[in-house]
């Protein structure tokens, strides 16, 4: 993973937060030249972008994933896909945590799926209708099932 602070700020201010955050690789510009490191690294790879100013809105919007803070100004919080409240940005690993968890919960009863389709055609496994239908019912107990076991897991 390559991180990259890109910074409207003071390079002293911009500097220190890359120190704390530990992010080797910083830039500190103006907006017209910040907007267009940040146009490049959107086109090579995914990006995520924290802001909480009007300027930062568009950024929010192109960006892979954008995050915002509950005390932003009003187009941030629009462009943004995540906002996290209390302005707290230690959330925002919690967030990626409880996110990854929530995928791994929606794709576990994958083979239920197939299975209640019809079978696995690959493997040339068939079923009846009925069996489908047990299946299917089976697959929705383990989606809420794991649906609540989340609620309840400790992640992050």
């Amino acid at each position: 993973m390559n991180i990259v602070l890109l910074s409207g700020d003071r390079l002293s201010k911009t500097r220190q937060v890359a120190e704390e955050l530990g992010v080797n690789n910083t830039t500190q510009s103006n907006c017209p030249i910040k907007t267009r490191g940040r146009g490049k690294l959107s086109a090579q790879l995914p990006t995520a972008m924290v802001g909480d100013g009007i300027n930062d809105a568009p950024a929010l919007a192109k960006a892979t994933l954008g995050v915002s803070l509950s005390n932003a100004s009003q187009a941030a919080i629009q462009s943004a896909q995540i906002i996290l409240l209390n302005g707290n940005l230690q959330r925002l690993a919690d967030a990626v945590a409880i996110s990854k968890a929530t995928l791994q919960t929606i794709k576990k009863p994958v083979l239920g799926v197939r299975l209640q389709r019809g079978g696995h055609p690959h493997r040339r496994i068939r079923v009846s209708q009925s069996q489908g239908a047990l299946f299917m019912a089976f697959s929705d107990v383990v989606v809420i099932g794991n649906s609540i076991r989340l609620k309840y897991r400790k992640v992050g």
